[in-house]
């Protein structure tokens, strides 16, 4: 999951929403760092987990402008409607099913703390964050919700459900706007979620503390496992160094939307 390199299909999917370039005026001035220029060296961050003062001076940018270009791009929403229009993109090629949601979390140390970090419970209380991935039953990354470490799981399932999930159009008939069904393990076990869910009109499939292994949820629920490992082998999500919440929230955004793009491009495989 960690090629350097950014396909050019994959830009050509971006550009359409990042804002134009703009033009050196009359008076003449250093004219600004391209867009595919600035995406090359984000993708290349992204995928080797370098730090920004480390990125090689050939690429033509330096890492401080591509970070600021990855912030902007957030405030702007772009990586947002990148990741629909890769759903979409997975709709009409038979590739998304939606009436299945399945959720899990990992922990990531952040190096400094910053915006969302908390003390992690497994990494002796250091600082760290918390990505809680809702996918679709073939693993396609739907939403990522960034928390603190020391945030309980099963405050975490209800809000991406509720405000995450998203609705894809682009085929003939209404967007689903929420799974007809939800998978979590027992770190999500909540009575309360259970029932709340089910006035949602989705049916739980969460199993209870204490449970014995056997009931055959794990079936289900493998296709989480793959794709967080998939979102942390992209590097700069194994590790958090941006204390910036705008910036953090753009490099889950972003690496959803690389997954789902490999995924479209046949690059790496779905479940089903």
């Amino acid at each position: 999951m960690s090629d350097a390199r950014m396909p050019q299909e994959y830009y050509e999917i971006v550009v359409h929403h990042l804002p134009p370039e703009e033009p050196v005026g009359p008076d003449g001035g250093r004219p600004q760092i391209k867009n595919e220029t600035a995406l090359r060296v984000i993708w290349y961050v992204l995928s080797t987990g370098v730090r920004w003062r480390d990125v090689p001076s050939e690429m033509g940018c330096s890492g401080e402008t591509a970070r600021t270009r990855l912030r902007d791009s957030e405030e702007l929403g772009v990586w947002d409607r990148v990741h629909v229009d890769l759903l979409r993109l997975l709709r009409r090629d038979g590739k998304l099913e939606q009436d299945t949601a399945i959720i899990d979390s990992a922990q990531v140390r952040a190096f400094g703390g910053g915006d969302q970090t908390g003390p992690s419970p497994v990494d002796r209380r250091k600082p760290g964050t918390k990505y809680t991935l809702m996918v679709d039953r073939n693993g396609v990354p739907l939403a990522v919700r960034l928390a603190g470490a020391n945030r309980s799981d099963h405050r975490e399932i209800l809000p991406i459900i509720q405000d995450q999930f998203p609705a894809v159009g682009g085929q003939p008939g209404r967007p689903q706007t929420k799974p007809d069904e939800v998978y979590a393990d027992a770190g999500y076990d909540s009575e309360t979620t259970r029932e709340v869910l089910r006035c949602l009109g989705i049916e739980p499939f969460i199993r209870k503390r204490g449970e014995q292994h056997g009931s055959g949820l794990g079936r289900v629920r493998w296709v989480v496992e793959r794709s967080l490992a998939w979102l942390k082998g992209l590097r700069r999500l194994r590790l958090r160094y941006d204390r910036s919440e705008t910036v953090i929230h753009g490099w889950a955004a972003m690496a959803m939307s690389v997954i789902n793009f490999r995924l479209w491009h046949n690059d790496i495989q779905l479940a089903g």
